[in-house]
């Protein structure tokens, strides 16, 4: 239940009902048509909700605004309904203040829906893949990974609440020109392990992380020098067999670790063997969008609205990159069936991901009633104090999401990685672990953990938690118990808001925001030495605040602990 939103459009049609009212009484001539709209203002000293309709109907009424707000003030009946008071504001804004019944109905609302408070069913069920993380499996997960893993399964969760069909998917680059560096780098370290690694020149632009001399010995230790007389292109191909499903397992177990869980881990080879990237391309060359030039196949992509022409087949026979990449979304869509497809992608992709909107927009690949959206996600830059921590893979130097996960915990990588996507993301490793009110991970799960320990002193003193229905929330008289009520109820919305605009890291906001406000409200108001009804109406409110925090938390995959 959004009970902001219901209460939008309930207060809407009062007014509506107030002006048919005035019609009817001749007070306005009915030629005119009532328009306006409801909002919350920021700031509810003046009233819990705002309605400009007089000032938007002015013109079509003919007459002063402040006239109009009167009129429809005095004709407003507000009994039985969520708004206890109207009153008219300067030249004719009108001002509402929520009735008891209202923050009954949040509370009531919180306690029927438990764990699935929050819900919306915007997507009406749309089947919505989201891929990404997706690294290339020639090394352990970087940093970039681990942000990218964070906003895209929190978007998925989002979305879920939203009410679509969520598919979470990890694209395996297991083919191409990077997989065959792969086993040219073990291939170096191996022989190197053999004849020492004078004798053996490692490839220009090889991987010469820690991870590659770990593989190379696991090889060795495996089968010895029995590699050294095979052909090196069968001696690649045993080290890619060997080295790419063991570096894939291991992205497997750091993402599991991470919490995040692929429906599906699609391999890339899939496409060539199946021959639907050759399908893919000829689709292409028979629409007339195709020329060669030096031996290669173009596509015309200017002809599509893109920058720049893109190469499908280079002249040795080999498919590019982006010929697979139209391929594999053409499956999505045609063979799978995917409404709509979400890809988080680095900064450094954003060139090519406007110009691969502009492919899919080819009549020939037979997509045009489909939804193809970019995530796109800003750089993150580590720091330890005021040293900032190398992340570059390609040297092997940098510090990697298990190494990350190792030292600061699954909950604070999660937490801070969801910041604001098209925001660059200075991320304070000092910070993370600290354990005060300056740690947003910490000062949230505190306020959970606050209330559980709460909750458990107030249950061996008898008090067990209330149903709503019991309550007297009439004795909700302070501004910040309201104020916490009143955050209770946005969940829903920020859900919707989150879904709408591509940015779960509203759920990080949020969550600060709501744990302030339970916070505050602990701090202003007795609870433990209270009278009976007012007390168990506060731990009421702070069960339900429990609730939120836990439902908030996990949208965004942090745990929220009972005891600190």
């Amino acid at each position: 239940m959004n009970c902001i939103e219901q209460a939008k459009q309930a207060l809407d049609a009062l007014l509506h009902q107030a002006y048919d009212s005035a019609v009817a009484a001749g007070e306005f001539g009915g030629e005119g048509e009532l328009r306006g709209s409801v909002e919350q203002p920021k700031d509810s000293a003046n009233g819990d909700f705002a309605a400009n309709h007089a000032m938007a109907s002015a013109k079509a009424l003919r007459m002063p605004p402040r006239k109009i707000a009167e009129t429809l003030v005095a004709h407003l009946n507000l009994a039985e309904s969520w708004f206890s008071s109207a009153e008219v504001a300067g030249p004719g804004f009108l001002n509402f203040r929520l009735s008891p019944k209202w923050y009954a109905d949040v509370l009531q609302s919180i306690e029927a829906e438990g764990a699935d408070y929050g819900r919306v069913d915007d997507g009406h069920g749309e089947k919505v893949m989201v891929e990404f993380v997706s690294a290339n499996p020639t090394g352990p997960m970087t940093i970039g990974n681990a942000r990218g893993g964070v906003l895209g399964d929190a978007m998925a969760a989002v979305l879920d609440r939203a009410g679509y069909d969520v598919w979470r998917e990890f694209y395996v680059n297991d083919a191409g020109n990077q997989v065959d560096l792969f086993g040219r780098s073990i291939e170096a370290r191996y022989l190197q392990l053999i004849q020492g690694e004078d004798a053996v020149e490692f490839p220009d632009n090889g991987y010469h992380g820690d991870d590659i001399k770990a593989l190379a010995k696991l090889i060795y230790e495996r089968d010895g020098e029995k590699y050294l007389t095979v052909d090196s292109e069968a001696r690649r191909a045993e080290f890619v067999a060997f080295g790419l499903p063991y570096n894939i397992e291991r992205m497997q177990r750091d993402l599991e670790r991470y919490r995040i869980h692929f429906d599906q881990w699609f391999l890339e080879s899939s496409l060539h063997n199946s021959g639907y990237v050759a399908e893919t391309v000829k689709l292409l060359e028979d629409a007339g969008l195709t020329y060669e030039k030096d031996g290669a196949l173009w596509l015309k992509n200017t002809d599509l609205g893109a920058d720049k022409d893109e190469v499908l087949r280079r002249s040795n026979g080999f498919y590019t990159y982006y010929a697979v990449d139209v391929a594999y979304h053409r499956n999505k869509f045609i063979e799978r069936g995917f409404d709509r497809v979400i890809d988080v992608w680095g900064a450094d992709h954003h060139g090519h991901a406007v110009r691969f909107a502009a492919t899919m927009k080819a009549p020939a690949l037979g997509l045009e009633h489909r939804k193809l959206d970019f995530l796109i996600m800003q750089m993150v830059r580590l720091v330890r104090g005021d040293e900032v921590v190398k992340v570059s893979k390609r040297t092997g130097k940098a510090l990697t999401l298990a190494d990350l996960m190792d030292e600061i915990g699954v909950d604070a990588c999660r937490f801070f990685f969801n910041a604001k996507p098209d925001t660059h993301l200075e991320f304070d490793l000092d910070l993370a672990v600290r354990e005060d009110s300056e740690n947003p991970v910490y000062y949230v799960q505190y306020a959970h953990a606050r209330i559980c320990t709460l909750i458990s002193a107030l249950a061996e003193a008898g008090h067990t938690v209330p149903q709503a229905a019991s309550l007297d929330v009439s004795v909700f008289e302070t501004e910040q118990e309201r104020a916490l009520l009143k955050k209770l109820s946005e969940l829903p919305e920020e859900i919707h808001l989150a879904a709408r605009d591509y940015d779960p890291s509203r759920l990080n906001r949020y969550a600060i925001d709501l744990a302030g406000c339970f916070h505050r409200f602990y701090n202003a108001c007795r609870i433990k030495d209270a009278e009976e009804n007012v007390l168990l109406a506060r731990l009421k409110l702070a069960d339900a605040t429990r609730i939120v925090l836990e439902n908030a938390l996990a949208i965004i995959g942090v745990t929220a602990p009972d005891k600190m």
